[in-house]
């Protein structure tokens, strides 16, 4: 979409959360947000059917953002028209036992999408400089040489792991993966609103748990960590960009328009030709099946 800058919302530098605003509609109305998006998802629909056809790249989308941020209704309107056998869609929550028996990136790494497909972490292995660092004592359950209690987790501990995700993306993007990382930013307010709803409306009642009101209490925990993890991790072959989150709809149309505009600058993602040979004998072809009739 015009309206959008793209680049406004890619971190290039240092940010503080709380300086960045978590709304924006664009003066348009919600009609005109869900026709735009409708328009945007298209042609990523279609850009999606030319990457399979391709078949050299990957795509991984990592969503990330506090509770009731809108990953979920943003995974279902963004990827509406997709081929569903195109994207495969991830939700990492606690680990299992399996799971905590390898390293923190493996099941992540397991999840992956293939080449010409779509990947989407709801959740991410950003959760590991998240979750665990507002809770520490989570360490302790991956049983890491060296870390018997959580005194033993110092900052050092936090900056290997920046380092081991960056790597862990560098390995990926030379290999082939395009990274995109989104942070829905979402107000205080706008979430405790949303959490009312889910309270108020018997169809949302499901949703609503009340860990997420003991999370809440740790609301400036969360930004400081989600803060240091985007300025240590923002890359130019894996950006985070920041979504102000607050207007759901604004915030699809411009992941959306971000998406796209990204992928359209690989030029040499298109439909393979055909052999020189079939390409020769396609009039061949047609008439075979022309005279089945």
């Amino acid at each position: 979409m015009d309206y959008i800058n793209s680049s406004a919302y890619s971190v290039t530098e240092s940010i503080k959360i709380s300086e960045v605003s978590t709304r924006e509609d664009f003066g348009l109305s919600d009609k005109q947000l869900k026709k735009d998006l409708k328009i945007t998802r298209r042609a990523l629909g279609e850009f999606q059917d030319m990457l399979y056809a391709h078949g050299k790249y990957s795509v991984l989308i990592c969503l990330q953002g506090m509770d009731t941020s809108g990953k979920d209704s943003l995974i279902r309107e963004v990827f509406k028209d997709f081929n569903v056998s195109g994207v495969e869609v991830h939700s990492f929550k606690f680990p299992t036992e399996l799971e905590l028996d390898h390293n923190y990136l493996w099941r992540h790494y397991i999840a992956l999408p293939a080449k010409g497909k779509f990947g989407v972490f709801n959740r991410t292995h950003y959760e590991n400089v998240l979750v665990t660092r507002v809770h520490p004592e989570y360490i302790l359950g991956e049983r890491i040489p060296g870390i018997h209690e959580v005194a033993d987790i110092q900052q050092e501990f936090w900056d290997k792991r920046f380092e081991q995700i960056n790597n862990f993306e560098q390995h990926l993007f030379e290999n082939g993966t395009i990274i995109f990382k989104f942070y829905l930013h979402l107000s205080k307010e706008e979430q405790r609103q949303r959490l009312l709803r889910r309270l108020a409306i018997r169809e949302k009642h499901w949703k609503f748990s009340p860990s997420d009101l003991k999370e809440r209490k740790l609301w400036e925990a969360y930004q400081s960590c989600y803060e240091e993890a985007i300025n240590n991790t923002s890359k130019a072959h894996a950006p985070w960009y920041v979504i102000p989150a607050d207007n759901k709809k604004a915030a699809r149309v411009i992941v959306a328009t971000i998406l796209l505009e990204r992928l359209k600058k690989y030029k040499d993602i298109k439909e393979p030709a055909l052999d020189a040979k079939i390409m020769a004998n396609l009039e061949t072809y047609e008439n075979q099946l022309q005279g089945e009739k």
